[in-house]
């Protein structure tokens, strides 16, 4: 059992509707005519009729004051994480906090822990390198310096799952496909860097953090032409070894760029060791798993064995505030933290293991206290990087006045981008009246391109804003420009 008591509900059979193309929702029908300025870039660049949904109300007003294919239901992209982080906002609280634990079994003498030490994770979506820098030291605040048994990760608060990292798009080793885990470290991502040596004429490969159990194999070329590098995974059963090739000369600038690496647990566990030793520590065993295995697989006391012998807690910190993690989710559209927090919303309203069943369920539930009723909702991993998910523009709007007329509104829009000035929307709008008028949250896959916040007007008043487009061409360019189509012409209101 956690920390604190599980939040008790009653448990509501929930039809959850895994969409495959645009479906009907309750909302309010079209009304205004399109903006002249935007109906020209839809023209241009030939997008479908149906194939965009729009709404703009103002905060505290009764009817919209633009909606075009408002009960449509679209792909959200990455804008689904509104929804996820409003809704843990309002289910958790701005000052929840995920633990993180160690447990010892066996004996602590002189420094050496005769036995395993425990690693236990309940899904703390931002325990970065620095923390567990921080956590070392607490431990060897505590006068451990050896462990003379195995590192157990205990990951078992999520149950396992999530599938492959290669899934999605095939590019697992990009930092968007990390997958969830309940003992999440550095996002599971290491920061890879070509330094080239003109006096020595070679090109090192390094990473930070380096995990012990990593192989990284430099096939580097120094040959004619422009330089180039391509960093990928082997696609091996463990994830454990990525390859560089390219051309890359000693002439060339320094690069760099971050990586997904290995499996979550086998990467707490390499990068652990790592650390660990390069401070002085020692271990001297091996990895084990805990893990919930399938979904309804409960979690165990951490790490019990045939020998009975209860594990001792050693050592307990917590993770920032709910308030901070949903910012960097936001700004920086950071996936697996948005999925990571998706199902902590499970386990918190149904118990461990958490699961993705659990979670949409919790979801549902919470929308329904709150009389928001999306029969077109469907969420597939709550962090908008799946082709499953649907939502309306009249829905994400609904979610968008709900939220600013709660307490935590301002914690809630803060957490959102500042047009022009930070987070994924810093370059837009530069040096224009509109920089710093709207916190908003964009989303884009292939065909895919959405936006969705609050904005500002030149007069005073605000407005909730969503945009959604869903055909081949919508990437970027025309999803982008239509985008900023909107935004000046609601700024004018």
């Amino acid at each position: 059992m956690r920390h604190r008591a599980l939040i008790k509900r009653s448990v509501i059979s929930v039809l959850l509707v895994a969409l495959t193309a645009v479906l009907p929702a309750r909302a309010a029908p079209d009304r205004g005519a399109i903006p002249a300025s935007l109906q020209q870039i839809l023209t241009a660049r030939r997008v479908p009729a149906g194939a965009y949904g729009i709404y703009v109300q103002e905060i505290g007003a009764t009817e919209p004051l633009l909606s075009i294919n408002s009960a449509q239901a679209f792909n959200p992209a990455s804008t689904a994480k509104l929804l996820t982080t409003w809704l843990a906002l309002e289910e958790l609280g701005p000052t929840y906090t995920w633990p993180t634990e160690a447990y010892i079994r066996g004996s602590l003498d002189r420094g050496t822990l005769q036995g395993d030490l425990i690693l236990k994770g309940y899904g703390d979506p931002y325990f970065l390198t620095e923390q567990l820098w921080r956590f070392q030291q607490q431990l060897r605040l505590r006068g451990l310096r050896t462990i003379d048994g195995d590192l157990i990760i205990d990951n078992s608060y999520f149950a396992d799952e999530h599938g492959d990292p290669f899934d999605f798009d095939g590019q697992g080793a990009r930092v968007y496909n990390v997958l969830p885990d309940a003992l999440l470290i550095n996002f599971q991502s290491i920061q890879v860097y070509l330094l080239p040596d003109k006096m020595r004429q070679t090109v090192r490969v390094v990473a930070e953090p380096m995990p012990a159990n990593l192989t990284i194999e430099n096939r580097l070329k120094n040959g004619k032409g422009s330089c180039w590098a391509s960093i990928e995974s082997s696609q091996s059963a463990q994830f454990d070894r990525l390859v560089v090739t390219g051309t890359f000369r000693p002439n060339c600038a320094e690069f760099s760029v971050p990586r997904a690496v290995l499996t979550g647990p086998t990467y707490a566990y390499g990068v652990f060791r790592t650390l660990w030793e390069q401070s002085g520590g020692q271990i001297n065993g091996e990895m084990q798993l805990q893990s919930a295995g399938g979904s309804d697989t409960p979690p165990t006391s951490p790490s019990l064995n045939s020998d009975d012998q209860l594990p001792a807690l050693f050592l307990q910190v917590m993770s920032p505030p709910l308030t901070d993690v949903i910012s960097y989710i936001n700004k920086f559209s950071n996936n697996v933290m948005a999925r990571n927090l998706f199902l902590t919303l499970g386990a918190e309203a149904f118990e461990p293991p958490a699961t993705l069943e659990k979670a949409r369920r919790a979801a549902k539930e919470a929308l329904r206290k709150r009389g928001l009723n999306f029969p077109e909702l469907y969420l597939d991993n709550g962090s908008g990087l799946s082709r499953k998910d649907r939502i309306s523009a009249h829905s994400m709007a609904q979610v968008l006045l709900a939220a600013a007329e709660r307490p935590w509104a301002p914690e809630f829009i803060s957490s959102l981008s500042l047009l022009g000035m930070d987070g994924t929307m810093r370059k837009r709008f530069r040096n224009q009246d509109l920089v710093g008028q709207a916190h908003l949250k964009s989303g884009t896959l292939n065909g895919v391109s959405a936006a969705a916040g609050y904005v500002q007007a030149r007069s005073g008043r605000n407005y909730a804003v969503v945009i959604m487009l869903n055909y081949p061409g919508a990437s970027y360019g025309p999803g982008r420009e239509a985008q900023d189509a909107l935004l000046r012409w609601v700024y004018e209101k």
